[in-house]
């Protein structure tokens, strides 16, 4: 089996996020995208991200689109979400001959040099960074990359929030999610 793992904060995820995997899944020939909310993210003070359970259920919501997505809690719990935990606790569930990639975007691999554990990360997985035709990609040594050019839609979870807690909508949103935030009041601008 191919498959990829897809992590972020995906707060809240949107169509690009499913643009990029479907993407990747028809390039390489992925048999699957497991798609891994970061319960807490490292790069994110604490506090500042909505409820995990939450971004959870919208990631659920959007991976209906495509039987390959799966929504996956492999960052669950209360210990900081680093990628080596996850690509570990993955490592030891595949059978022999699997073949594991990490799905990235170029500006989140241009700081894979920082990462907990980086140089362990690079040689637990291959990658498919996620990048614009013409981007410098700088590869560091050891690391095994395959290059997803794409002109996907210009969408940023942060530039949602802002349209949501303004507006109360956002263009980029599946519409179940969409559903699902105004269902719980997700992004609301505080009274």
């Amino acid at each position: 089996m191919r498959l990829a793992i897809f992590g972020g904060t995906f707060d809240p995820v949107h169509t690009a996020h499913t643009r990029v995997a479907r993407e990747a899944a028809d390039r390489f020939r992925l048999d699957k995208v497991l798609f891994v909310p970061a319960a807490h993210p490292p790069h994110k003070p604490e506090g500042q991200t909505t409820p995990y359970e939450h971004r959870y259920r919208m990631v659920e919501l959007a991976c209906r689109e495509d039987p390959r997505f799966e929504p996956s809690r492999l960052e669950e719990g209360e210990s900081k979400s680093y990628t080596i935990h996850t690509l570990e606790k993955l490592k030891a569930q595949l059978a022999p001959g699997d073949e594991l990639f990490f799905l990235i975007g170029a500006d989140a691999f241009a700081e894979i040099e920082s990462w907990h554990r980086s140089r362990d990360v690079m040689e637990l997985t291959d990658f498919i960074v996620v990048s614009r035709p013409g981007y410098e990609l700088r590869v560091p040594e050891g690391a095994r990359v395959h290059r997803l050019e794409t002109l996907a839609l210009p969408l940023s979870s942060s530039e949602i929030r802002r349209q949501l807690e303004t507006t109360g909508t956002a263009e980029g949103l599946h519409p179940e999610v969409l559903e699902y935030i105004r269902r719980h009041q997700l992004y609301a601008r505080e009274s």
